[in-house]
């Protein structure tokens, strides 16, 4: 994660959902500490509880999280709310600060959303949305340039980055493609 974020990564998000409380907290302070160095910004998922706790600068909720309104009251002023998205009627309802929609094109660790949205149904989404909206969901450096014009404001990934064998490089080139 340190090469990706020395390589410009802008945000990190949270996503360990095996952890106790505890164990979750210490590794959301060690990437609050690596965020803060890189001046990425550091998303918990679900744990609203963590994320203040750490100093995050919001919180990314799933389908079935809290409401946004709620996570919302319980977040210091300023902090960030993102949400998860499989629908253009999910993307345009939201209320939260920015939206991830997808999964745009196949990819294991979103299988379980069922099969890819695909850029019509994303372009859809942004369209509908009165938030920023990105992409997810098999997305890599070559795909921005589509997801982009199809409206995304910009990308998340998962495996593009971690999975690279060089997550600096990896990480340079999806920021390259993406303008």
């Amino acid at each position: 994660m340190r090469a990706a974020l020395d390589a410009g990564l802008p945000a990190v998000q949270l996503r360990e959902k095996d952890l106790g409380g505890r164990a979750l907290l210490a590794l959301a302070e060690q990437l609050r500490a690596a965020t803060l160095r890189s001046g990425a910004l550091l998303f918990v998922n679900d744990r609203v509880d963590v994320a203040i706790a750490a100093e995050a600068d919001g919180v990314h909720l799933g389908g079935g999280s809290m409401p946004v309104a709620v996570a919302r009251a319980l977040l210091p002023a300023g902090a960030l709310v993102g949400v998860s998205t499989h629908a253009v009627d999910e993307a345009a309802a939201t209320t939260a600060d920015f939206a991830v929609f997808g999964p745009v094109y196949a990819t294991p660790s979103k299988a379980a959303f069922g099969p890819p949205q695909g850029l019509d149904r994303l372009r859809a989404a942004t369209a509908a949305s009165r938030v920023p909206v990105l992409a997810i969901g098999g997305v890599t450096a070559a795909r921005v340039p589509e997801v982009r014009a199809a409206g995304a404001a910009g990308v998340a990934v998962i495996r593009d980055v971690l999975e690279a064998p060089d997550p600096a490089a990896a990480t340079r080139a999806l920021l390259a493609a993406a303008g």
